[in-house]
């Protein structure tokens, strides 16, 4: 499935890979840096490890402009209605990333007043391992989104 050149200069293609191709090379991730985390999701776009790369360049502060969350470091349940807030204005489809232990297991922090994975209040599409983790790890669970996008099919 793909471009097909039937006429010089005419390229057809069916709907849905082309909305597809346009997804996934456009995302626009929603940073929640809430601990140590953000710091190397800060590095994941930085010059060295630069997502813009794999288009996703643009960090968007603003939930109604995102389609991808990144939620890095420790959520509180104090924080965690915000989080819920921030991603169900996010418009639709949408994606999650969990960054690091804290964000995905509570990490170390086995008490009241963190919740045990940002999973249980939002949905998560995939966890990246690590204390901090790595920006290349990041960087790889983003093309593991655009893996994703690539094979969704339209909704009617």
């Amino acid at each position: 499935m793909g471009l097909e050149q039937n006429v010089p200069g005419i390229f057809t293609m069916p709907l849905e890979w082309a909305v597809n191709w346009a997804r996934k090379n456009s995302l626009w991730p929603m940073p929640m840096g809430l601990s140590c985390c953000a710091i190397e999701m800060m590095a994941m776009v930085g010059p060295r490890f630069d997502l813009a790369r794999f288009g996703a360049e643009v960090l968007r502060f603003s939930p109604r402009q995102s389609d991808l969350m990144l939620v890095a470091g420790t959520v509180t349940w104090k924080m965690a209605p915000i989080v819920k807030k921030v991603y169900n204005q996010m418009p639709d489809p949408k994606w999650v990333i969990s960054l690091g232990v804290c964000a995905s297991s509570g990490g170390l922090y086995r008490n009241y007043a963190v919740v045990q994975g940002v999973d249980n209040i939002i949905p998560v599409d995939y966890y990246v391992p690590g204390c901090p983790p790595r920006p290349d790890a990041m960087i790889d669970a983003v093309m593991k989104i655009q893996k994703q996008i690539e094979k969704e099919k339209l909704k009617a």
